[in-house]
């Protein structure tokens, strides 16, 4: 079969790869009808390449039909249209039913001290063959993959397997409050679908972006917008009678730009790179630096008492964070990989929805076939062309 593999640094190709089959009773495979491209793909295609190897099968993002099943694999069937949610979880262990299938016990990659197994992203995740491909093998589909109905198209269901729930877990940890303000940082995918999913739930909603396209689709969705300005902490405290707002979502992570620190991770990320590939991961371990404008923003702005929830990704070590302020300010963190399951009752019901109350209809700006990836992936990096997010189609 033909799937997007990770060449090196900003270099993906279309090859032909083995086609997957079951090997465990509780796989199943799944033939791609629609996979994106997510803003943390960029980390494997930038910052993370030290944990990727020539040929590895990028994406996390994937939907399709049931082609096979496992022998242990009751709950789906052949032709089944399913949703495969980006992280691997059992359903059993002792996380899985608390909520935390990010932490599954049973996939947890242990050797690199990180949770449950990623489709897709990297080593530090299991180095599981992801969803950027014409087919997937998934492993614990007895549990993981999200059947859905026959009617509606893709895209009512494809952001189910990663973004919406991430920005759903986002909000839900921001703990707004009734009559409270929410600030989004960031208006990628999950930034848009965060301050959505703030208004659907009755609060009041400003985000913040340099990029006007994507300051343009949150307003039509009824979100005030920020450009993002050295001022803009005060702004967002003018806006709620000097004290900020009640809680902020982090939705840039890692690819924070603008940044005063910016140019010295900046220089740390490409120094990293450059080293060879055992050096380059102990480095990046040990001591690598994220951008943390957003954080900063973030901390500065909300108000004393508040909440800020991370729902961009993060991978360093030595991030100096701005502890006296955090402190004194009596500051509420929380953060993590989506538990992606637990909030699919939520979601569901929504996405199946005709007035599609979270706009999921109104977020793809560009399609592409999977021989056309490797570009879109430079395009997306790029932001150009107004692309916000990308969907391929094998």
């Amino acid at each position: 079969m033909k799937a997007l593999t990770w060449q090196g640094k900003r270099s993906l190709e279309v090859r032909e790869v083995p086609d997957p089959r079951i090997e465990e009773p509780t796989d199943a495979v799944v033939r791609i009808t629609s996979t994106a491209v997510c803003g943390s793909d960029l980390h494997l295609y930038e910052v993370l390449g030290p944990f990727m190897s020539r040929g590895d099968v990028l994406g996390h993002e994937p939907m399709g039909v049931v082609e096979e099943v496992g022998s242990a694999v009751a709950n789906l069937a052949v032709g089944d249209r399913v949703v495969i949610p980006f992280n691997i979880s059992c359903g059993h262990c002792f996380m899985c039913l608390r909520g935390l299938q990010s932490q599954c016990e049973t996939t947890q990659v242990r050797e690199k001290g990180s949770g449950a197994a990623l489709f897709g992203f990297s080593s530090l995740y299991g180095s599981v063959p992801g969803g950027q491909a014409e087919r997937l093998r998934v492993p614990h589909a007895d549990y993981g993959p999200v059947k859905v109905g026959t009617t509606l198209p893709d895209d009512r269901y494809l952001f189910l397997s990663d973004i919406l729930p991430t920005a759903w877990q986002g909000v839900q940890y921001a703990d707004v409050g009734e009559g409270g303000t929410l600030a989004v940082l960031g208006l990628g995918p999950v930034g848009q679908f965060a301050a959505r999913i703030g208004r659907h739930l009755g609060h009041r909603v400003v985000a913040v972006d340099p990029v006007p396209e994507r300051r343009a689709m949150a307003e039509r969705h009824g979100i005030e917008v920020l450009d993002l300005t050295d001022d803009v902490a005060e702004q967002l405290r003018e806006r709620t009678d000097g004290r900020g707002p009640d809680a902020v979502v982090d939705a840039v992570g890692m690819e924070a730009h603008g940044s005063a620190e910016g140019p010295l991770a900046k220089a740390a990320q490409t120094a990293v790179g450059l080293l060879p590939g055992p050096l380059a991961r102990k480095a990046t371990e040990n001591a690598g630096v994220d951008r943390l404008g957003a954080v900063r923003i973030a901390v500065d702005a909300v108000r004393r008492g508040g909440t800020v929830s991370l729902s961009g990704v993060y991978g360093g070590e030595a991030d100096p964070l701005p502890m006296m302020t955090m402190f004194d300010k009596q500051l509420q963190f929380r953060m993590g990989q989506c538990n992606v399951k637990r909030w699919i009752d939520d979601l569901l019901p929504l996405v199946e929805d005709p007035a599609d109350p979270l706009g999921v209809e109104d977020l793809t700006t560009h399609r592409v076939a999977l021989a056309d990836a490797p570009e879109a992936y430079r395009m997306f990096q790029e932001k150009s062309d107004g692309c916000i997010k990308v969907v391929i189609q094998p």
